[in-house]
């Protein structure tokens, strides 16, 4: 490992500016500290999916994720770096139809809920797309690998799929959305 973190504070942000991992300064308004930012708060989410009681296979799904999260940061805090993959895409793309095809078939829309397991995975999920949202709109302006939209993109499929899969686990069945139900 480089470098041992021994000080957390270095005042180098009181001006709004922050450092990226190439050494030059942005704007922590910037469109790349949005994505970084959205990128973490994912990763946090889903380490507070992992503080409920979860099956061992999807635990290991996780933390996998989490990892290549931190990896995504990575490849977003170092313009021109490229740490997303389309192995990673297709892991996820493979992971998912593995899960999925254990699951009742969907003919109707869920609700986010059921297990608080399940509630707080789909939340990781909606923060999932605000990433893939922040990560298209940097795109846009700057050169981001297609790899990094991709992954955010099956990813949330997946979380989706996780969410069903742990109320199947927890007894729940999915909250199934009834259009126009009101008291």
């Amino acid at each position: 490992m480089g470098h041992r973190l021994s000080k957390i504070y270095t005042r180098t942000g009181d001006d709004g500016t922050t450092g990226l991992g190439d050494g030059s300064r942005v704007k922590k308004t910037s469109e790349r500290i949005e994505a970084i930012g959205a990128v973490d708060e994912l990763n946090s989410v889903i380490g507070l999916l992992l503080t409920h009681a979860i099956k061992s296979e999807i635990r290991i799904i996780l933390v996998d994720i989490q990892h290549e999260l931190f990896d995504l940061g990575g490849e977003l805090s170092i313009p021109g770096r490229l740490a997303i993959t389309e192995k990673q895409v297709a892991r996820l793309e493979e992971t998912l139809d593995r899960l999925n095809a254990d699951l009742p078939p969907l003919k109707e829309f869920i609700l986010p809920g059921g297990s608080a397991s399940a509630a707080v995975c789909h939340m990781a999920r909606t923060v999932c797309r605000r990433a893939e949202r922040r990560v298209t709109r940097l795109a846009e302006s700057e050169k981001i690998s297609a790899e990094a939209g991709k992954y955010l993109n099956r990813l949330s499929d997946l979380l989706f799929v996780i969410a069903r899969t742990l109320n199947v686990h927890a007894g729940c069945s999915d909250v199934l959305w009834q259009p126009g139900k009101t008291r």
